[in-house]
C-alpha cells in the first residue's frame, strides 16, 4: 500500500479500494471531500451539462486517489478495463455519455491516454446521500 495518498473516507463497512494481484477494483465513489459530499441532488435536463463537471471530477478524483494508494513505490496504474458512472438524473435528462466524458478527460489527463478502456454509464433514481454520481473502475497495475 502506497503511505503517502489519503484515500476518501469510507462512509459503510467497505474498503475503498481492493487490489487482488495485479488488479484494482475501487469502491463507488461520489463527489466527497474529507468524508463531506459537496454537490447533491439529481442531473436535470434543465440545466446545462457543465454544471456538474466538479461534481463528476472530483468523484472520479476520489477513485483514482483509492486505487492509487493501492500500488507499490514502483508501479503505476496501466489501464483502466472498466470505467462506470453512475447518474442520478431526472427521467427527462439523456446526455449521460457528455457527462461521464468529464470523468474519462479527467482520467486521461492523469494517466495518459494509453491508460483509458471501456466505459458504462448508468442513469438511476437515486445514489447514497443523494450524490449526483458514484464513480467506480477496475484497473490493471504495471511496472513505472
Amino acid at each position: 500500500m502506497n503511505q503517502n495518498i489519503t484515500q476518501p473516507i469510507s462512509q459503510g463497512l467497505y474498503k475503498p479500494a481492493v487490489r487482488y494481484e495485479n488488479i484494482i477494483y475501487t469502491s463507488g465513489m461520489t463527489p466527497r471531500k474529507d468524508g463531506e459530499l459537496l454537490y447533491s441532488g439529481k442531473i436535470k435536463a434543465t440545466e446545462p451539462i457543465e454544471v456538474y463537471k466538479k461534481a463528476v471530477c472530483l468523484a472520479s478524483k476520489n477513485a483514482l486517489l483509492s486505487a492509487l494508494a493501492c500500488l507499490k513505490e514502483d508501479e503505476k496504474i496501466s489501464l483502466v478495463l472498466q470505467l462506470t458512472v453512475y447518474l442520478c438524473a431526472t427521467e427527462d435528462f439523456v446526455q449521460h455519455s457528455k457527462i461521464a466524458d468529464y470523468a474519462s478527460n479527467f482520467l486521461l489527463e492523469k494517466l495518459g491516454v494509453e491508460s483509458i478502456g471501456s466505459r458504462a454509464t448508468i442513469g438511476v433514481f437515486s445514489l447514497p446521500s443523494n450524490a449526483p454520481v458514484e464513480v467506480v473502475f477496475v484497473a490493471i497495475v504495471g511496472k513505472c
